[in-house]
């Protein structure tokens, strides 16, 4: 929530949606922020409850992936919320939550803060969704501009063909003569 009195801080939700597998999620540390816990925490309430989290709702990044995601910060490791450690980040791989692994994880959380920043993630993955489908949309305007103008241009080009190859009319002056 944007307004004064919201509890669940300002943090451009949207930023913090990625694309892994195919799915949107967002990652542990993010949420830990949003949902006003420790990262630690929040994992340990997965842990408690995982029946609640199939896979299509968390799962662990790849060292890949986690490489990949650091790199997408612009950062040399991905901080988890509360680090004390001297290292300064964190060594394995994070959790990523869906749409869905975000709000059980609200149900889970059991908290005012918790029950706020799932309405505020949910909305932000609407709007993601909305995003996508509209760059969706203007990819299928400009191949049917594309399709379009292909053709009239291939006339214009061909008419062009047309007229290099023909003789071209030589009007001779001779000299001292005005027409």
């Amino acid at each position: 929530m944007s307004d004064k009195n919201s509890i669940v801080p300002s943090l451009p939700i949207e930023n913090k949606i990625y694309v892994f597998r195919g799915q949107k999620v967002m990652v542990d540390s993010d949420l830990a922020i949003l949902y006003g816990v420790e990262t630690k925490r929040l994992n340990e309430q997965v842990k408690r409850n995982v029946e609640r989290f199939p896979e299509e709702f968390m799962f662990q990044l790849t060292e890949e992936e986690f490489e990949f995601l650091k790199s997408q910060n612009a950062s040399s490791n991905l901080k988890s919320q509360n680090a004390t450690a001297s290292w300064g980040g964190r060594r394995i791989p994070p959790y990523v939550f869906t749409e869905h692994g975000t709000v059980m994880l609200a149900s889970v959380l059991k908290s005012k803060t918790a029950v706020e920043a799932s309405i505020q993630i949910v909305k932000a993955f609407v709007k993601f969704r909305e995003i996508i489908s509209s760059q969706v949309a203007l990819a299928q305007k400009l191949d049917e501009l594309e399709n379009k103008y292909d053709d009239q241009f291939k006339q214009v080009f061909d008419a062009i063909r047309h007229l290099m190859t023909q003789q071209p009319h030589v009007a001779t002056l001779k000299k001292g003569r005005k027409d």
